[in-house]
């Protein structure tokens, strides 16, 4: 991994620079930019969800500040696919301008206008499918189906006369799609015959041994358990995943139960899916939710959002007893999607809530309800083998899946040093077949907080885990302008301290004490003596009590 700051020379005539903004070291915020006389495409802009110790954040964007005064030099973006974490930033970069081009599958483009039209934009937008090609300023675009665990997903092949980078954006090789739709290894092959200079490759199973199983392994197990519920099923699962819909709506189909979508993006996202034929709706199994609380409860299926623990999802509502539907005992519900690293606490949680109030949880752990949208690493294997690319870089997934994906490459014979481990930031220049790192740039974190976006720093962040895990100390005090003495005060009050009030007349004396020494060296500046009071509370509080709450002093000197 780069650790050196540095700026990257000028982009020379016929070189081809790549810069992944997000995506590397993590599982989310996905976006790559490449660069080539003068010009910029930009592959998916995504978001990444916030951590527990990220508190009160919404969403966490890519760093867009190397492209931002650019934005003129944008010939588009690319979107491989409709997920979050490839879609979610765009309203972020086209409020910054709202014309650059969005180009992807119909799906896809249907998705995103949907979640801009929220944000009040009307995007540009150009509809591909697997096999077309299109020149989009310098860059010749050719894309290529890939099966995901959202349809309509494609890789993309970049040409420019400095070379071939193949994306493949998320992928994985079922043999037996739901739809049929498979990755197409044919013209994989036809690439690597061409001569595939840089290949940007999806890491997130690099170090699941063997391949992943297909969708469909999913169907019968999700029939048996609603076979046999006695009561309500409840289903989470993400609001894009539409195999997994569709295969819930079978199976509730068979059983004589009705489905009822919950959660707005569900709703919104499903509506789109079956308005362009990738949901099949068997007839009179969809219900409104209204409808649904008035059926027997062993005739309805909800079809959730929440099952990554999210606060203010559906299921988790329901494991708070906030949602107007009341889990109890003989409920079935069931988590049929995998766990995002540094969700797993915000899961279990849920899980035991739901459990205590007496429902059947079905997840993962205990149940084959999930598979991967993701190449494991036999799949990966057989990619290498057929494209045989020149240099690799593997993104999508957090640093163990980076190094178990070169390792991947390096076992079929790429060398190590054309085995690329980045991270956000890094800026590789292709030319003549041959990958360079010329620089590395500082990016951060851009916070989306409320409404507002990046004003949130690390620094807030430390002050909020501080104030929840630690509470705060007030101190107030008057000091005489002329004499420097205390007039009033020292008033102490405490929030989340977990000590009572008496416990802070031992340290008033000192506080007293201390600006006393202080202002019979003259200091009189209101800033200089409030740091004063929060040296001697801090000492007191560290050694008295072992802890480190926040400390707000405030001195009026008058």
């Amino acid at each position: 991994m780069a650790e050196t700051i540095y700026d990257p020379p000028a982009l020379a005539k016929g070189t081809l620079r790549v810069t992944p903004l997000g995506g590397l070291g993590e599982v989310g915020r996905n976006m790559t930019v490449f660069e080539y006389e003068g010009k910029l495409l930009i592959v998916d802009c995504g978001v990444l969800f916030p951590e527990e110790h990220q508190p009160g954040v919404d969403l966490i964007l890519p760093d867009m500040a190397p492209i931002k005064d650019r934005l003129d030099d944008i010939v588009g973006v690319v979107l491989t696919h409709g997920h979050e974490d490839h879609i979610g930033g765009v309203p972020y970069l086209l409020r910054l301008k709202s014309d650059i081009p969005l180009i992807g599958s119909g799906l896809t483009l249907a998705l995103i206008e949907a979640k801009l039209k929220e944000h009040r934009i009307k995007p540009y937008t150009l509809t591909v499918k697997e096999g077309d090609h299109e020149t989009i300023g310098p860059f010749e675009l050719e894309f290529i189906a890939v099966n995901h665990s959202i349809p309509d997903a494609l890789a993309v092949a970049i040409r420019t006369p400095a070379g071939l980078a193949l994306a493949t954006g998320d992928f994985k090789m079922d043999q037996l799609p739901l739809d049929g739709r498979l990755t197409d290894l044919r013209a994989f092959a036809r690439l690597g015959e061409e001569g595939i200079d840089l290949f940007l490759v999806d890491s997130t199973n690099a170090d699941v041994p063997g391949f992943t199983p297909a969708e469909r392994a999913i169907g019968p197990v999700l029939e048996q358990v609603i076979a046999a519920a006695p009561r309500r099923v409840i289903v989470a699962s993400f609001s894009s995943h539409v195999h997994r819909v569709q295969q819930v709506l079978d199976a509730a189909a068979a059983h004589g139960r009705r489905v009822a979508l919950l959660g707005r993006s569900m709703v919104r996202n499903m509506t789109i899916a079956a308005d362009l034929g990738y949901l099949n709706v068997p007839e009179g199994v969809l219900i409104d939710y209204k409808k649904a609380q008035h059926l027997p409860d062993d005739k309805i299926v909800f079809m959730s959002t929440g099952s990554q623990g999210e606060p203010m999802a559906v299921l988790s509502r329901m494991a708070n007893q906030e949602h107007a539907i009341e889990v109890g005992p003989g409920d079935t519900v069931i988590l049929a999607s995998s766990l995002i690293p540094g969700n797993e606490n915000a899961v279990y949680r849920v899980i035991d809530g739901l459990t205590k109030l007496g429902a059947n949880v079905v997840h993962k752990g205990n149940a084959k309800v999930h598979v991967s949208g993701h190449a494991a690493a036999g799949e990966l294997l057989y990619c290498y083998n057929i494209l045989q690319p020149r240099n690799v870089l593997p993104v999508h997934g957090e640093y163990r899946h980076l190094i178990a994906n070169a390792k991947l490459a390096q076992d079929t014979g790429i060398a190590p040093e054309r085995t690329i481990i980045a991270e956000n930031g890094t800026v590789m220049d292709l030319r003549d077949g041959d990958v360079e790192v010329v620089g590395q740039l500082d990016l951060g974190f851009v916070y989306v907080d409320g409404k507002t976006v990046g004003e949130l720093t690390d620094s807030d962040l430390k002050d909020r885990r501080i104030l929840a895990e630690e509470g705060f100390i007030s101190v107030i005090c008057v000091v005489d302008r002329e004499s420097g003495k205390l007039i009033a005060g020292p008033e102490i009050s405490s929030r989340g301290f977990a000590e009572a009030d008496h416990v802070f007349e031992s340290i008033k004396p000192k506080i007293v004490a201390a600006l006393d020494e202080a202002s019979g060296n003259g200091v009189r500046d209101t800033h200089a003596l409030s740091q004063v009071v929060r040296r001697t509370v801090g000492r007191w509080v560290n050694t008295a009590h072992r802890r480190r709450p926040m400390i707000v002093p405030l001195v009026v000197v008058t």
